[in-house]
């Protein structure tokens, strides 16, 4: 079992509106996230906005100032279970089974972090999975100013999906991230 959230702090500045509540295909973009993650054991949202009648618990940053790193400091405080799925909320076409995959490999991981390649060679942090044991790594960076999420795994360790793996699995789809409106089919 593990926990989901959606990191819903940014301040959608390209896209020109709160993304989070931007309606797509009949519903918000970040319910396509939370209903992604339907099989975690709980889910939540971290914002420092209200974002009622989700029907999820929502968490403000602890640390706020330290970007998504502040969101994630968040969310490994206040999840109930070891592994937690942090997802980005502009990221419509996740789907349940990427996180069952993902957490599969969690599961057999040495490390602390599960985290994809996109088809670019980047890697994707807020559609990832973090042990609850990286909490004090993530609280150091803060209160050091280093707020690069990738840090994180350079320091503790990752396993790291290829994208080729995920996207014969999900398509190249799943890891479309609308930065604006234009960019959502």
């Amino acid at each position: 079992m593990y926990s989901g959230a959606v990191i819903a702090g940014g301040l959608s500045r390209r896209f020109g509106e709160d993304k989070a509540l931007y309606p797509y295909r009949g519903k918000p973009l970040i319910q396509w996230v939370l209903d992604s993650l339907k099989e975690a054991g709980e889910r939540f949202i971290v914002t420092n906005r209200p974002y009622p009648g989700f029907g999820v618990p929502v968490y403000p940053d602890l640390l706020p100032g330290a970007d998504s790193l502040s969101g994630l400091h968040s969310a490994l405080f206040h999840a109930r279970y070891p592994w937690v799925a942090v997802a980005a909320t502009d990221l419509p076409f996740l789907r349940p089974e990427y996180w069952a995959f993902l957490y599969e490999h969690a599961l057999a991981s040495p490390y602390p972090v599960v985290v994809a390649y996109n088809p670019e060679g980047h890697l994707e942090p807020l559609m990832a999975f973090y042990h609850q044991d990286c909490l004090p790594q993530v609280e150091l960076q803060i209160r050091e100013g280093d707020f690069l999420l990738r840090r994180v795994m350079e320091v503790l360790g990752a396993t790291y999906i290829p994208a080729e793996e995920v996207v014969v699995r999900f398509g190249a789809q799943v890891f479309l991230n609308a930065n604006r409106k234009e960019e959502l089919p």
